[in-house]
């Protein structure tokens, strides 16, 4: 997946908004107002930062070689992933709904809920 495609995917999970907190270069996607991922360029190559199950981003870190520790993250819950074409865009996608998942399943009770109701369970927890 290229930059647009994967900001294109990004800003189409339920009830994403497009945020810049970090500067103009830096897209950060937020779910009521907590973000699960950041993506920018970094030498002209795109990568995100996307939170991570710590057992399953320490397998993702071993399967490919475009995913490293987060890039000024917790490392133990945040992968970064490099966006050089090594990895199926399939699997792209799916590290995306996990980690969009694991932010909505941290969310309030009642803001988890209204979510819930507004796009469905199915919608939200895709992982």
């Amino acid at each position: 997946m290229d930059y647009e495609s994967t900001k294109q995917y990004l800003l189409s999970k339920p009830a994403s908004q497009e945020d810049y907190p970090f500067g103009a270069d830096v897209l950060v996607p937020k779910v009521n107002g907590k973000m699960f991922a950041t993506l920018s360029y970094k030498d002209k190559i795109p990568q995100m930062n996307l939170k991570c199950d710590p057992n399953h981003a320490f397998e993702l870190r071993d399967i490919f070689p475009a995913v490293i520790p987060g890039y000024h993250m917790n490392k133990k819950h945040w992968n970064t992933v490099i966006l050089d074409g090594s990895i199926p865009p399939g699997e792209i996608e799916r590290m995306i709904d996990h980690s969009y998942m694991l932010v909505v399943k941290k969310l309030k009770k009642v803001e988890r809920e209204a979510l819930e109701l507004a796009y469905g369970k199915e919608a939200l927890y895709r992982d």
